[in-house]
């Protein structure tokens, strides 16, 4: 699993900030806390392992402040989301551009770089869509850990 370095979460933090004191958004300890436990991990969790987490920190924190803080802090563009389902949406503060590995048998999500990948020619039949403003590469497969379970 890539390890988010204190330094790197520490910049999303500020950034978070910053961004809520531009745009005069309330800065409330719960948001901070709920933001940071999507900050400092990699494994790009879902609404309720957020709850769980910060609930540890901050019993009084309601499911339902965690579900808003998060679809809040995408709609600033401070997290993306990965996944069809919103029941079981995950959210991703790596805004850099990457691409997952997901594990068929467990889940778990993890970041991969590849230059090849984010720019990647797309057939001229997508531009009938709309406009292309990113492009997420999510390769499934079986993880380490699932494999050498199976034997």
């Amino acid at each position: 699993m890539m390890k988010i370095t204190e330094q790197e979460v520490e910049q999303r933090i500020s950034h978070f900030k910053g961004v809520c004191r531009d745009k005069g958004l309330k800065l409330t300890h719960q948001r901070i806390e709920i933001y940071r436990e999507v900050a400092q991990t990699g494994e790009h969790p879902d609404a309720d392992s957020v709850y769980r987490r910060v609930r540890k920190r901050i019993p009084t924190v309601s499911l339902d402040t965690v579900y808003r803080t998060l679809w809040w802090l995408n709609d600033l563009g401070l997290v993306e989301t990965l996944g069809l389902s919103h029941e079981r949406t995950r959210f991703d503060a790596n805004l850099a551009p990457h691409h997952h590995f997901v594990c068929k048998k467990c889940g778990i999500t993890r970041d991969f770089y590849s230059t090849d990948l984010d720019s990647i020619k797309l057939p001229d039949s997508v531009n009938a869509f709309g406009e292309i403003e990113a492009t997420h590469v999510e390769v499934e497969g079986i993880c380490t850990t699932c494999f050498k379970k199976e034997g």
